[in-house]
């Protein structure tokens, strides 16, 4: 029952709707196209379903289809170290996600639970340790929001992200020998799989998880919560800005095969020819609680289009009763994590997710 909903949709989108209608303003969200192609204005939240809809199909236009639940396998979820440490147990396990492929990972459980509990996905950076670094073995300690967040109480799981041009962590995934057509899509399979790990353990609350990423991790974040409304807050960090203020509008760094080959292959790393962009994928978020970190110095991700998926998609939250959810800042930094901005994040985190 777990994937009903969103089976339901990706069928919709794939079988009803295999030419979503182009928006050449994604940043204009308070319309949507009816079936003759004529913008209507949103004023219901019917009205922002059928939006919500194109943005999902459009998404997927680049990314590839989100595949069907007859993907799916025994979790079998196998582990195969353990450690105790002062305030959690950190497991290396490995879990199945489909036909013969197993995702590694680490699962960060805080000592002494009682009851159902609140959970945390947390996405690794673009890093060769990949998982290794939110679990807190090596790389920058500003990223070891996976140990943080263990300390305080979340039971907290990293895994290694399927990427077709490099090898993260212990996981030599090949999403194009899969059929993938992006690892992007890849990388949200393997992610709502996780969540469904996360559901299948005793100690988790189902309506309280949550996930956090880093750079990779702060968009891949965004694209699973996208498509998987059983993230209920999240939080990205130097993940994302709209396109046309990415490099200048040159969407090559999306394309390789480690993203999305298609924004090259068909798209011409034009801003313009996309079928989505960022400000649609923010309001596709509404009405659950959203956190961006945006350093001022980032040299990635633009820190003002950050603001202007923000401001574009703050009526859909606020239309969805979702005011007070969408928060972003901008620490004097690079493109990093820094201390009061993690401790911000996790406190937003707390709000939305702890009773």
């Amino acid at each position: 029952m777990r994937y009903l909903i969103l089976t339901a949709l990706g069928a919709f989108i794939m079988g009803v709707s295999p030419n979503p209608p182009f928006y050449t303003d994604h940043a204009k969200l308070m319309v949507y196209k009816d079936a003759s192609g004529q913008e209507r204005p949103v004023k219901t939240k019917a009205d922002w379903q059928k939006r919500r809809e194109h943005i999902l199909a459009n998404m997927q236009l680049v990314m590839g289809p989100l595949p069907a639940s007859s993907r799916k396998t025994p979790l079998d979820m196998q582990v195969l170290e353990e450690e105790r440490l002062p305030a959690y147990t950190r497991q290396k396990i490995t879990f199945a996600v489909e036909k013969g492929d197993r995702v590694p990972a680490y699962l960060l459980v805080p000592h002494d639970l009682k009851g159902k509990n609140p959970a945390v996905l947390c996405l690794h950076q673009t890093i060769e340790i990949g998982k290794a670094e939110p679990a807190g073995l090596g790389g920058s300690p500003n990223l070891h929001y996976a140990a943080h967040l263990a300390e305080r109480g979340y039971i907290a799981l990293a895994p290694d992200y399927p990427s077709g041009y490099m090898k993260f962590g212990d996981y030599a995934a090949d999403p194009y020998g899969q059929g993938y057509a992006s690892a992007t899509m890849k990388g949200i399979w393997n992610h709502m799989r996780a969540v469904d790990l996360l559901q299948s353990l005793p100690e988790v609350d189902d309506n309280r998880i949550g996930c956090i990423g880093h750079s990779l991790g702060g968009h891949n974040t965004m694209f699973l919560a996208a498509f998987d409304t059983r993230i209920k807050a999240l939080v990205s960090s130097c993940g994302f800005t709209a396109f046309p203020k990415y490099m200048n509008g040159d969407l090559t760094g999306w394309s390789h095969k480690g993203y999305m080959p298609r924004i090259a292959t068909e798209y011409g790393c034009d801003p313009q020819k996309m079928p989505f962009d960022f400000p649609e994928i923010v309001a596709a978020l509404a009405p659950r609680a959203f956190f961006a970190n945006a350093p001022t110095h980032d040299d990635n991700f633009e820190p003002s289009g950050v603001d202007d998926c923000i401001a574009a998609a703050l009526p859909v939250y606020e239309l969805l009763g979702g005011k007070g959810k969408l928060k972003a800042i901008h620490p004097e930094s690079q493109h990093d994590f820094p201390e009061a901005a993690r401790q911000e994040a996790y406190a937003f985190l707390d709000r939305w997710l702890k009773k």
